[in-house]
C-alpha cells in the first residue's frame, strides 16, 4: 500500500517561498492498493493529482473512490480543476460524503455555477456516481474503510482504511475537548499503521483564540497517538500562517514526546508492506 500527500495545507492555499519544502496545497491524500486508487479530499492539491493520472493513464480508462470529509472551501476546491473529470467517458469516479447538510453533487453544481465558475458540470465527461455515507464501514474487495464523525463546525468525517498491507487513518479537521468526538478518534487511530491527523494550530495559539474553531494542535496529536496505539503520526492541515521553519520546530519538538512523528509534506510517500 502506497500513501501520497498531494495537499497538506488548511484553509486556504499558500504558494509562498517560506513553504516549499511542505507545501501549500490543500487537503488531498492519495492511497494506492493493489489496483485500487482511493483519494481523501479535494483542495488545490487534487489537481495536482489531477495532472499526474492523466500522466499515468494517458488512454487508458481511470477508476477511482473519492471520499470527502466535509465541504469546506480547502477540502472541494480542487474539484473543478482535476482535468480526469473531462477527459472521457470511461473515466469513473464514486464520490462518498455524507449529505447531512447537502449532497456533494448538489455542492458541485453550486460551486461551479455562475457567477463562480465559466463552466458548469456539463463540460464533465467522466462517469460520476455519489454515494451517501454515515459512521459505518464499507468494504471493497480486501480493502475495509470504517467511517467515524469528527468534531466540526457542519461536521467532519474521518475515515480509516484497512487492507492486507496495513491500516491507515485520515482523521483531519478535529477540535479536542468532545469525550464522545475524542473516544471515536481513538477508536478510528486504534493500532493503525499511519494516523494523518490535524495539527493545524500551535497549543499556544489554540489556547488563545483558536477554541472552537474546529481544528486540533501537534501536543493533542501526540496524546491521541499514544493514547490509539497508532504506530506512526503525520501532521497535517497545517496553518496558512505556518512556515517551513515553523513546521520544522514543531516536529522537532513533538518527538521529544513520541519519535514516530513527521509533518506531512506535498510529494511525500509512504509504502506499507506485511
Amino acid at each position: 500500500m502506497r500513501i501520497k500527500f498531494w495537499g497538506v495545507r488548511g484553509s486556504t492555499p499558500t504558494p509562498q517561498p517560506e513553504n516549499l519544502r511542505y507545501g501549500g496545497n490543500t487537503s488531498c491524500v492519495e492511497v494506492r492498493y493493489s489496483d485500487d486508487i482511493f483519494i481523501f479530499d479535494c483542495g488545490t492539491g487534487f489537481r495536482v493529482l489531477g495532472q499526474q493520472l492523466r500522466r499515468e493513464f494517458e488512454s487508458r480508462p481511470l477508476n477511482a473512490h473519492v471520499f470527502v470529509t466535509h465541504f469546506h472551501w480547502d477540502h472541494i476546491q480542487g474539484i473543478p480543476f482535476f482535468g480526469p473529470l473531462y477527459d472521457r467517458s470511461e473515466n469513473r469516479f464514486t464520490f462518498h460524503s455524507s449529505k447531512r447538510t447537502r449532497s456533494l453533487q448538489r455542492v458541485m453544481e453550486e460551486q461551479m455555477a455562475s457567477p463562480y465558475f465559466p463552466v458548469d458540470m456539463n463540460e464533465m465527461k467522466a462517469q460520476r456516481t455519489f454515494y451517501d455515507i454515515e459512521e459505518g464501514q464499507v468494504s471493497f474487495d480486501s480493502v475495509n474503510i470504517e467511517a467515524k464523525w469528527l468534531n466540526h463546525p457542519q461536521g467532519c468525517m474521518g475515515f480509516r482504511l484497512e487492507t492486507p498491507e496495513g491500516t491507515v487513518v485520515y482523521a483531519t479537521d478535529n477540535e479536542p475537548g468532545d469525550a464522545v468526538f475524542d473516544k471515536a478518534v481513538r477508536q478510528l487511530a486504534a493500532g493503525a499503521d499511519v494516523l494523518i491527523y490535524d495539527a493545524q494550530y500551535l497549543p499556544e495559539e489554540y489556547e488563545a483564540r483558536k477554541r472552537g474553531w474546529g481544528h486540533s494542535h501537534w501536543r493533542e496529536a501526540i496524546n491521541v497517538v499514544m493514547e490509539s496505539g497508532a504506530k506512526e503520526l503525520v501532521l497535517f492541515h497545517h496553518d496558512p500562517d505556518h512556515d517551513d521553519e515553523c513546521l520544522d520546530k514543531v516536529v522537532k519538538e513533538a518527538r521529544n514526546y513520541y519519535p514516530n512523528v513527521r509533518a506531512a509534506a506535498e510529494g511525500m510517500e509512504i509504502t506499507l508492506s506485511r
